[in-house]
Parts: C-alpha cells; structure tokens; sequence
C-alpha cells in the first residue's frame, strides 16, 4: 500500500506523488482528496470513494490511499504501507506568516476533543501551538479557557489554505472567534525572536 499525502490544496503534490499517482491501478480517497489529484489519474485507474475510514486497513497491498495534507499530521500515515508526503496545512500556515517550525506545536482536534489544558501548556512553554480544526471547535471556549489562565494571545485563524478562496483573519483571545470546516488556527506570541 501507498499512502499519499495529495496537500492541503491545489498544486500541493510532490513530484514523486504525481509519479506513484499515475502508475496506480486502484485508488481510494475521500472525494476532496480525489479532486485535488485528478488530474494526474489515468483514465484506467479504478477510483474509489472511502466509506469506512476504520477499514482502510484491509484494502489491496497494491492500493493508494490519498490523505489530504501530509499523512503523518493528523493523516492516514498510520496505515501499513510507504508514504509519500504532501505539503501540510502546517507547512503553508508557518509559510504565510513566516513562523519557523521550531517554535510551533502541532495539536489536532479535527474529529477528536479539544484538550485546552494541553494547548495551555505549550503556549506556557513560549511556543506557538498550530490547532487543525473543524466547525466543532469551541474555539471561543478555548479562547476564554486562555485568557483565565493569564494567556492572552494571538489567534490567526487561515481558512481554505492553498486555495483561491484562502482567507487569513487575526484576532486575539478576546475576540468571539469561529472556526470552518477547512480551517486551522494558530495561536501564541508571533513577534520574531
């Protein structure tokens, strides 16, 4: 099995992910996933829309699997298999506010509880902690959550990354802040060291 990281978004492909892409005989993807590499899919590739996230363990040994971003950040890296790595929502949101790596944190709650108290420790550890979230995300919760624990703070909240329609909005955590379904949120002291 491969496992392909396809970008947070259009043109975000690494060239050996083109290559491993058209030589596919079966893929499976969720149907962004899919979209955003169609154009590099032969026309004799069987294409398949995953159903069951819990069964992907179970597919083809000759199977690519297409993970949006970069499988090992809060991907299908976990799956048995080589992977081939995408650019990252991380990769692009340190980009577009040229944040290093070294200073940031990754915490996903896409699909999972928001662990606040996690958060507040690494923003206690001066780094700057990057949320990949979804419309779930009590992101004013969590705001106040800080600001009672003496961390007021930048927040940078980057919807649709990579795409045309990206939008990158700062506030701080006294703002009444929401999250999309395509956004993550950065959050911490952003002034160069």
């Amino acid at each position: 099995m491969i496992i392909i990281g396809v970008g947070a978004g259009p043109k975000m492909l690494t060239e050996d992910a083109i290559e491993a892409i058209r030589k596919a005989k079966i893929i499976y993807g969720s149907k962004r996933a899919i979209k955003l590499v169609e154009d590099h899919i032969m026309p004799e590739t069987s294409l398949n829309a995953i159903e069951d996230f819990k069964t992907l363990n179970q597919l083809p040994e000759d199977a690519v699997v297409l993970s949006t971003g970069d499988p090992m950040l809060s991907g299908l890296g976990y799956l048995p298999g080589k992977v081939i790595p995408g650019i990252s929502s991380m990769q692009l949101a340190c980009a577009r506010l040229k944040v290093s790596h070294l200073r940031v944190v990754p915490v996903t709650s896409h699909g999972r509880k928001l662990d606040p108290y996690t958060i507040a420790a690494e923003l206690k550890r001066g780094k700057i902690v990057f949320l990949i979230a979804d419309e779930t995300v009590d992101l004013k919760g969590l705001c106040q959550y800080l600001e009672n624990q003496g961390l007021s703070m930048e927040v940078v909240i980057l919807d649709n990354l990579g795409y045309p329609e990206e939008r990158i909005t700062r506030d701080r955590t006294t703002a009444h802040l929401h999250v999309s379904s395509l956004s993550c949120v950065m959050i911490g002291h952003f002034e160069k060291e």
